[in-house]
């Protein structure tokens, strides 16, 4: 068994990237005959909407992806973030950081300091510099005294992969607890034994296993899948055009063709024009999977997709 979930953030409708991901976390949870959990990242106050959950809701349930039980919502989960955060600050692992975005880019510039890594200005800043920062009102982030670990994790697609892990932010300046803590404390609460994301999330994975291991938590195993790229090479977005599930029902495509081709898009073997993804369980397998981006073109955008 092997309990998947997918955990979109409520701010648009999914595009075909976010869908394609939903669907091997579905068939990952499936195969294994476990339960697949829907949740929403949805701290994001400026631009998480309940009307988007509604249409992320519909698209997944057009496509087949039907999820266990009721969806949960990070807003309505922040004592358990609070709790980690407490229990993070007890064990003397959390300091507070007043750098700003730019202060960071400029640290992290520096020829010492490793690629995209926080330099620990604050880390060790005396009484009078902390007193300084206090009296300038400007709200801190919270950061975790991490000690550099090289730490490794395993992943069923890409094999073992490092990283060592940095002072990452664990509370923003606003108060709003940050991503790298709120996943695994979400994970762990509803019992994940598989993560299934985006393959742009594997060097973030090493700082969420040591937060398990720090919180005395089991890590999840995890899967990392390729992601969709646009035709100029970037990430698929929204403003590459027609790659919601809507703008290709626009187009004349239907819910099955858009799985069939999302299918043949990870390697699977899909003969058919149109197929369900519970058609697809009994010729999953993860060793199937292709560890190549699908790469859309520009007639992809723009026409009723093809047989795959």
């Amino acid at each position: 068994m092997s309990r998947g979930r997918f955990a979109p953030s409520p701010t648009g409708r999914l595009h075909v990237g976010n869908l394609r991901t939903a669907m091997a976390a579905w068939l990952f949870a499936r195969s294994a005959g476990s339960e697949f959990l829907l949740r929403f990242e949805d701290l994001d106050h400026a631009t998480a909407r309940r009307e988007h959950e509604d249409d992320q809701r519909r698209d997944l349930e057009v496509l087949g992806l039907h999820w266990d039980g009721v969806p949960v919502r990070q807003s309505e989960r922040l004592e358990r973030y609070e709790d980690a955060l407490a229990d993070l600050t007890r064990k003397g692992l959390t300091y507070r950081c007043w750098c700003s975005r730019r202060e960071i880019r400029e640290a992290a510039s520096a020829p010492h300091v490793p690629s995209g890594q926080y330099p620990g200005t604050c880390r060790h800043l005396t009484a009078g510099q902390i007193a300084g920062r206090e009296a300038s009102g400007k709200p801190p982030a919270l950061r975790l005294r991490a000690e550099a670990p090289d730490v490794e994790i395993v992943d069923r697609l890409h094999g073992s992969h490092r990283e060592v892990v940095d002072d990452l932010v664990l509370r923003r300046g606003d108060g709003t607890p940050a991503y790298n803590l709120v996943v695994v404390v979400d994970d762990d609460a509803q019992a994940v034994e598989e993560v299934v994301r985006a393959d742009d999330l594997l060097s973030s994975t090493p700082r969420h296993a040591h937060l398990c291991d720090l919180l005395g938590l089991p890590r999840p195993s995890w899967v990392h899948v390729p992601l969709v790229l646009a035709p100029d090479g970037e990430r698929l977005a929204k403003r590459h055009g027609s790659v919601t599930l809507l703008d290709r029902e626009l187009l004349g495509d239907t819910p099955g063709r858009v799985v069939a081709v999302l299918a043949a898009s990870l390697g699977l073997d899909v003969p058919e024009a149109e197929v369900m993804p519970h058609e697809l369980l009994d010729r999953f397998s993860d060793d199937r999977l292709s560890l190549a981006p699908w790469t859309l073109s520009p007639v992809d955008l723009q026409t009723r997709w093809r047989r795959p």
